[in-house]
């Protein structure tokens, strides 16, 4: 491409591409997307986006191709990559000068060094580094700053290469650099501190830009560029400034103004600060050490003294306690058991902190955290008066722990509640026996004293077993609680139910529990109160109780699941309607088939409901859990839903929908449990399995799910369901068994081993593609035990059951090896025999044994050859099967059923689904349950007898050995 031409020619299609004209920009970004690989089209943009008297959206378009480009076509592996020659010159142009005047593209332009830098530097571009370094010395504040804001990003992206080679170089640049980089961060940082004092606010924002950068190059270095830190007397002299900066900063605030733009990148600066703290302590716990007792004393002082007060700030805060806590929780600071095996700098570390956290400042702390920090501000009581579920929403649902304040410090409290336990469990103790009794409901702080106070009691539950009788606690004061209904009271209420909901899975007595419920149901008639408490810990907790027993539940049931399904209705958010689902859900599951008379109602606006939550998949998974434990409680019945359940779980499983991202494996959980439930087979249901061959093809972790939907399929109606859909199964089946995990391989072998199970007459033809591999497999000695074992589980079948069938295929193997019929047959022989070991399960077991006899009586040589090895399995197989009756002496075969029977399940079990019918039905028909093996040997023996005359079975049996013959003698006893 001829820069000349060319850039006037890309020049107006990048304009057209920023056109609002659909008509005009499609022909547009496609005559790009064919440029792209053309050589000089990258020197053409270089030239349009450093040219500052072009449109501004033109250059932006210009940089983000670029960018693109370089992605996809600067590595020399890269089909269609870049010429070195046309490399060495785009490297040149870019750091030719940095004065661009717009902050977004600066920004990309960067970004894009940094990437070129990341393949080039230092070995391509040894140049980039120093000129960075000149050009952040200029004076000119444009130039400067660009120069400074490039230097970060090549800095960021090299100090996130992780092979050897490239850490090595950055060590090296490092090390190259690191005194220059804090003299610049000095400078910059000590411009700012005096322009601040001058009270030039405007000169200061712009030093404080420049300091922001520097330090993050800094952060960078620091942390990414030396493997042990603590012995350059740089690095610990920098992290040491961080500290007098930070107070520098902090003091700084006080005469900032608030909605000044200083104050705002002040505060950034700041939590830079101690992010280098916090990325150095995690990447270098022993380098810290020697920090240990200054970030320690630092935290303490500005977050639980009055040393902070009129200068901290929200998220400050936050880093702090995080700071805190990573020095507490740290795995390299605490010594082992056995303290010879500590290292020293471990045990340096435990003794420094165990120093610190004196009696004084644990018991501080932790009355700061509790009394202070856990206090429900005025805010957030106004916030859950005027919206409850919003209140809710604000207070769980924080980004993470890390940033958000309230969940911070009460992560901060276990962390050192867990550690220092025994030190501050008196602490906490005493402060819960000052609020016993009746509190002033005038006195708001004392109210909200106590509500954190017993915030604190229940985050601590675990720690406090064995100091704390909750049994008492709960009849004595905390069910008197429950039941004051001053609206002012409201907040202890709320955080007495959050508190039960903490202790129930730690020590509860189970005969408190119908107490409990009947309080819960008064609780559930206030729809503020119960909006506003997390679904994990409400006040249900019949899915988190461990001695959770049905029958005390049941009087509660049916007002409980009434009051559950009226609050469905009223509450208008996602996340609450997502939170009362789950405690539906959870009490469907616990109570099931019990549920059946009271969900009429929620099985009518269930479909509203999930029409309403169109544009919220989240809330549709929860929509789905809650039909999983539908279908599941009402059984067979669910039947009746089928007009509302099978068009969700076709949506739900269709891979070409965009919704299936978030509904697939709760949709295929649904599906299976739908089928286990059904009492027949639907022409609707049939036609949901259009969808798996889709499925199929993904290949993801849903793979097991799938296998287990077409297994319910079979048990549920294999004539109708094969006679549509095995020859694309067997397709599927035949492509994933090419490239599929040896987990994989044998639950697609499950799925063949069903069919002959479920059809042994028509199931080998209709997967006939798949059975040479299995015999091939039988008679090569697959290695894996557990595909032998299915092997041969697959081979018996057919081989027991379909004779005909086991015959064609051996003419069929004959043919393809090119080896006799007779030949192969004893080989498959021997190789059944001798792997018998592979197979665990008895069902198998037995199974091989009468596939094997089934072969006799013969006259087949080959069969006689290998006649010791079948009677061999065959003994082995009445070991695993026949049990003595003690009051008989005879032997019976515990496999047998002649009978079904409706299978009884206790209050602990799940009642049997329609398929564990289907099942036990099922083995009535199987071989294994309906045939003695016992008798059949006799028999097969018998025949084997009369065909070849007494003397011609006496020389057969003669190759047995005589303990397995007298063995075989003592079972076959009264015959």
């Amino acid at each position: 491409m001829d820069l000349n031409s060319a850039s006037t020619v890309v020049l107006r299609v990048l304009t057209q591409a920023t056109s609002q004209d659909t008509a005009v920009l499609k022909p547009a970004e496609e005559q790009l997307k064919q440029w792209e690989t053309q050589p000089g089209f990258y020197s053409v943009l270089l030239n349009i986006f450093t040219n500052h008297s072009l449109d501004v959206n033109v250059r932006w378009l210009a940089v983000l191709y670029f960018k693109n480009g370089i992605d996809r076509y600067w590595r020399r592996v890269a089909p269609h990559a870049l010429s070195e020659e046309e490399k060495s010159t785009l490297r040149a142009g870019l750091i030719t000068n940095f004065n661009e005047p717009v902050n977004q593209i600066a920004t990309q332009i960067s970004v894009l060094i940094a990437k070129v830098a990341r393949v080039d530097c230092p070995r391509q571009w040894p140049e980039l580094i120093p000129t960075l370094v000149e050009s952040v010395k200029v004076q000119d504040d444009l130039q400067q700053h660009r120069a400074l804001l490039t230097f970060y990003h090549v800095t960021k992206t090299l100090a996130s290469k992780r092979l050897a080679a490239d850490r090595k170089l950055f060590y090296d640049l490092t090390s190259s650099i690191y005194s220059f980089a804090c003299s610049l961060w000095n400078h910059h940082t000590d411009t700012f501190l005096q322009q601040i004092c001058k009270g030039d606010e405007a000169a200061a924002a712009n030093s404080l830009e420049r300091t922001l950068l520097s330090l993050k190059v800094l952060r960078k270095l620091t942390v990414h560029g030396f493997v042990e830190p603590h012995w350059n007397v740089e690095v610990m002299g920098f992290l040491h400034a961080v500290f007098e900066r930070l107070k520098q900063f902090l003091e700084c605030s006080r005469s900032i103004r608030a909605e000044s733009i200083c104050r705002d990148r002040l505060e950034k600066t700041i939590i830079l600060f101690t992010k280098v703290l916090l990325d150095f302590l995690d990447q270098h716990p022993f380098s810290f050490t020697a920090l240990i007792q200054r970030s320690l004393e630092f935290s303490v002082s500005y977050v639980f003294t009055e040393a902070g007060e009129g200068v901290v700030f929200e998220q400050f805060i936050v880093q702090c306690m995080n700071l805190i806590k990573m020095i507490v929780k740290n795995y390299a600071y605490k010594p082992s058991k056995n303290i010879e095996d500590s290292s020293p700098e471990t045990l340096e570390a435990h003794k420094i902190k165990t120093a610190f956290f004196t009696y004084p400042t644990l018991m501080e702390i932790c009355r700061r955290l509790v009394t202070h920090y856990f206090l429900l501000t005025k805010e957030e009581l106004t916030m859950w008066e005027e919206d409850p579920e919003s209140f809710t929403v604000e207070e769980t649902g924080g980004d993470s722990w890390k940033y958000s304040l309230r969940p911070c410090t009460e992560v901060l409290f276990i962390d050192i509640f867990h550690e220092y336990n025994q030190t501050l469990t008196p602490v906490l103790l005493e402060m819960v026996h000052s609020l016993q009794g009746s509190t002033n409901m005038e006195n708001t702080n004392a109210i909200l004293i106590k509500d954190a106070v017993y915030n604190a009691v229940g985050l601590a539950a675990y720690e406090l077993f064995d100091s704390v009788d909750f049994d008492q606690w709960f009849k004595n004061q905390l069910l008197a609680e429950l039941q004051v209904s001053h609206d002012r009271y409201k907040p202890i209420r709320r955080r007495v139910i959050w508190l039960i909901g903490q202790w129930i899975s730690v020590k509860f007595k189970s005969d408190l529990r119908p107490v409990l419920y009947e309080a819960i149901r008064n609780l559930l008639q206030d729809r503020d109160l119960v909006v506003s408490i997390n679904n994990k810990f409400f006040g249900l907790h019949v899915y988190y109780d461990f001695e959770f027993r049905t029958d005390q539940f049941l009087p509660y049931l049916e007002s409980m699941f009434t009051l559950l399904f009226q609050l469905l209705q009223e509450v208008t958010q996602c996340d609450t309607k997502m939170h009362v689902l789950h405690v539906l859900s959870c009490v469907i599951e616990r109570v099931n088939m019990q549920i059946r008379p009271y969900v009429g109602c929620l099985v009518q606006y269930l479909p509203l409901l999930w029409k309403q939550s169109e544009e919220h998949n989240m809330l549709r998974c929860a929509i789905l859990t809650t039909l999983i434990h539908l279908v599941q409680g009402l059984g067979a019945d669910s039947k009746n839903l089928y007009p509302f359940l099978l068009p969700v779980i076709q949506l739900s499983t269709d891979v070409s929908q965009p919704p299936h991202v978030y509904l697939l494996e709760d949709g295929l959980e649904l599906w299976l449990v739908t089928l286990e439930n059904s009492p027949c087979l639907t022409p609707e249901l049939l036609r949901i399995f259009q969808n798996m061959s889709a499925l199929l093809e993904l290949s993801s972790e849903n793979l097991k799910n799938c296998f287990k939907i077409i297994n319910a399929y079979i048990f549920l109606s294999s004539s109708e369901f094969l006679q549509m859909y095995a020859a694309d199964l067997c397709r599927s089946f035949c492509e994933l068994l090419k490239d599929i995990t040896t987990e994989g391989q044998v639950q697609v072998l499950k799925v063949v081993e069903n069919v002959l199970k479920v059809n042994p007459v028509l199931g080998p033809q209709m997967f006939q593609p798949l059975l040479p591999s299995v015999f091939r497999g039988i008679i090569d000695g697959e290695r894996y035990p557990v595909v032998m074992s299915t092997y041969l589980g697959i081979m018996g079948r057919v081989l027991l059951q379909n004779a005909r069938f086991f015959s064609l295929l051996l003419g069929q193997m004959a043919c393809e090896l090119g080896q006799e019929l007779d030949q192969i047959l004893g080989n498959m022989i021997e190789m059944w025999v001798d792997r018998m070991d592979n197979i665990t399960q008895p069902e198998r077991r037995k199974l091989s044994a009468l596939a094997l006899l089934s072969l006799l009586p013969s006259l087949n040589s080959v069969i006689q050859d290998k006649f010791c090895g079948i009677i061999n399995i065959s003994v082995e197989g009445l070991h695993d099967v026949m049990t003595e009756d003690s009051e008989t002496g005879t032997y019976k075969d515990c496999m047998l059923m002649s009978h079904f029977e409706e299978p009884k399940a206790t209050e602990d079990e799940e009642p049997p689904t329609e398929q564990d019918k289907r099942k036990k039905m099922l083995a009535l028909k199987d071989p294994v349950h309906t045939v003695s093996l016992q008798q059949f040997i006799y028999e097969k023996l018998k025949a084997q007898q009369e065909l070849l005359g007494e003397q011609g079975f006496h020389a057969l049996m003669e190759t047995v050995d005589t303990e397995i013959v007298a063995q075989l003698q003592e079972f076959l006893q009264g015959f």
